[in-house]
Parts: C-alpha cells; sequence; structure tokens
C-alpha cells in the first residue's frame, strides 16, 4: 500500500508562466499521466494556456472561475471541468478559494473508452444481513423514536 500525503505543509508554488496565488503538489505522475492538487487562494489565476494532454479538474473544495476557449463558466465544489488538449483554458478566483484535483493524461483524448477487465473476489468477513424495517403507509410521516433517533 502507497499513501502519499498532500494539502497544507506539502505544497509549492504551482503553475504555467503567469500564475498568481496558487499552490499545489504532484501526487502521482508516471507514463499514463499526472494527478495534482492545486491550492487557489483569493484572487489566483492560471492565466489561459494550452498544452497537448486532455485534463480534468475536479474543484474539491470553494469556489472559482474556469474558461476553455471563449466559454467562461463559474465552477464549485463537486464539479469538474474537462480540459480538451490543445484548447487554451484558465483557472481563476474572486472573492473565495478553492482546491481542485487536476488529472492529466498523456497525451489527446482518442476517444475510446475501455474498461480494464477485472476479477471479483470474496469479500473478508461475514455476509451482511437483510436489514429490519420497512416503508412507512402512505399519508403517515415517520416519528422518531427516542431509543434509536431514526424514523421507524
Amino acid at each position: 500500500m502507497e499513501i502519499v500525503r498532500f494539502g497544507v505543509g506539502h505544497r509549492r508554488p504551482e503553475g504555467p508562466p503567469g500564475t498568481i496565488g496558487i499552490h499545489g503538489q504532484v501526487i502521482h505522475t508516471d507514463g499514463r499521466g499526472v494527478v495534482s492538487e492545486l491550492a487557489f487562494a483569493r484572487n489566483a489565476r492560471i492565466e489561459p494556456h494550452s498544452n497537448p494532454n486532455t485534463t480534468w479538474f475536479v474543484v474539491i473544495e470553494g469556489g472559482g472561475w474556469v474558461a476553455v476557449g471563449e466559454d467562461r463558466a463559474r465552477v464549485n465544489a463537486g464539479e469538474a471541468v474537462l480540459w480538451p488538449a490543445s484548447i487554451p483554458h484558465a483557472a481563476w478566483t474572486d472573492v473565495t478559494e478553492m482546491r481542485a484535483i487536476v488529472v492529466e493524461f498523456a497525451g489527446p483524448d482518442d476517444g475510446e473508452r475501455a474498461v480494464i477487465p477485472g476479477v471479483a473476489r470474496r469479500a473478508i468477513g461475514t455476509p451482511a444481513s437483510p436489514a429490519d424495517g420497512g416503508l412507512v403507509e402512505p399519508g403517515r410521516s415517520p416519528e422518531a423514536t427516542s431509543r434509536e433517533g431514526e424514523p421507524y
């Protein structure tokens, strides 16, 4: 098992020329691509640039703005933006901070979607047992029991 630490205390200034207010860290890199974390301060920016790799910009905290070509959009935690290969793209913040995971694949998107075959294995431990309970009758609201604190 390999565990890689990232976040506060592990970042360095990051980004292409003209980048302001961004620190990051490469979490993993190999011949298939790069996974990085980026932390944007308030009023930070990655200037418009392009690269030959297809990239996903995944916002995990806060929010800001992104551009792809001529399109501009606000993004928030829980949203991901595709930065296609060789298309100018940018990201910036104004009044909030933002954290993102950037997944950059080696080369452009080849258009093929493949699933790597896997092998099912027996789960460790005992199998789960069926749960007790049922649906509430129509028109009757569920009430919490004081013993369990859950609707019944």
